[in-house]
């Protein structure tokens, strides 16, 4: 009875032992199972964001050639305009000028003209632009200088709102692509509040497109403009009107890259028989708002410029990080596929020797 009790024992306790080994096999082969399909459906869903990206970066570098078609389509007339601008100014050198745009006054107000983009996804673009407003802004208000706002794009627009020390008077949006008309409307707002005196400075914010990889947030003074229609910097180095410059995108090695070279303009005197019929000083008041729509759309369109070339980087570093990390999801497949590959092939032969044996 001993000797049964022990026998039934035994086949009792091999009875448990074997279900239990075999459920803990199943479960482990569940396991690597669903480990396998969760990483398929990320390698999946890293391929379409992949494509994505790529597509977003082709995008963007469609329309920088775009906005380099805007800039040399815009350049005669401003070649045009500064001809005769210099012209005039020789006229009225001994002269002087009593211009709106031109009179220096105390500065107890400025206004400051912030050119951010519509969207996102363009790396540090937005971000270095209202950092550099920030810090101006502080400079500004440090002296005891009261400052007026006036938002241009999106980003901008909501990054102040929820700012209430900024007072934002004016809000335009920026667009796919800026025109004249979009230019006249910023250059009518700054230009009343200046006229009227309300502000007594105006200052633009904006990004200069200096290549695919590199941008520079700069501050420009707008008004009071000089006769001779330079635009200086808050340090007071100031920019030749006729020292121009553009940007053209060109491909290199396969890649994208934006040579910039200088194109100066010829500013030769006006004819010494020529005759105004107005006073030259009147003349000067009609080409200067002239001047400065020109310089407001050149600023617009090197803004958008600056976005989309950040934003070709971004999705360019973006769909390199899809590559790696494909790549290193393929290499964690295959070896879990290789795993169970193994660990089946292992309990076909456990078996085989089970029943042979």
């Amino acid at each position: 009875m001993a000797l049964l009790s022990s026998k039934q024992a035994a086949f009792v306790g091999n009875a448990t032992f074997t279900p239990a080994r075999q459920a803990v096999s199943r479960r482990a082969t569940l396991q690597v199972c669903a480990g396998m399909k969760e990483v398929r459906d990320r390698i999946a869903s890293v391929k379409n964001t992949q494509k994505i990206t790529e597509a977003m970066k082709l995008v963007a570098a469609a329309k920088v050639r775009r906005a380099q078609e805007a800039v040399i389509n815009s350049r005669p007339f401003t070649e045009n305009l500064v001809k005769v601008l210099y012209g005039v100014n020789q006229r009225t050198r001994t002269e002087d000028v009593d211009s709106p745009l031109c009179q220096i006054r105390p500065v107890k107000t400025v206004m400051m003209v912030v050119l951010t983009g519509d969207r996102g996804l363009c790396g540090g673009y937005n971000n270095f632009i209202l950092k550099k407003t920030e810090a101006r802004f502080k400079e500004l208000t440090a002296l005891g200088v009261k400052v007026q706002l006036v938002a241009i794009g999106r980003k901008g627009q909501q990054y102040f709102k929820r700012r209430p020390k900024f007072n934002v008077v004016k809000q335009f949006s920026l667009g796919a692509s800026p025109t004249t008309k979009d230019a006249q409307a910023v250059s009518d707002a700054i230009f009343s509040s200046f006229v009227s005196g309300e502000v007594d400075k105006v200052e633009l914010v904006y990004t200069k497109f200096v290549s695919l990889i590199s941008s520079d947030p700069t501050i420009q003074t707008l008004m009071p403009m000089t006769p001779a229609g330079e635009l200086c910097g808050v340090d007071g180095k100031c920019v030749d009107a006729s020292d121009d410059e553009i940007f053209k995108l060109t491909t290199k090695g396969g890649k994208f890259q934006v040579e910039r070279e200088k194109a100066p303009i010829q500013t030769e005197a006006l004819d010494p028989s020529l005759i105004f019929e107005q006073e030259p000083a009147q003349i000067l008041d009609a080409l200067l708002p002239l001047y400065l729509n020109s310089c407001l759309l050149r600023s617009l369109q090197e803004s958008l410029a600056s976005e989309l070339a950040a934003r070709m980087n971004a999705m360019g570093n973006a769909c390199d990080n899809a590559k790696e990390l494909r790549k290193v999801l393929n290499v964690k497949y295959n070896k879990q596929r290789q795993s169970k590959i193994t660990s089946e092939i292992s309990e076909i032969v456990a078996g085989a020797a089970a029943t042979s044996g």
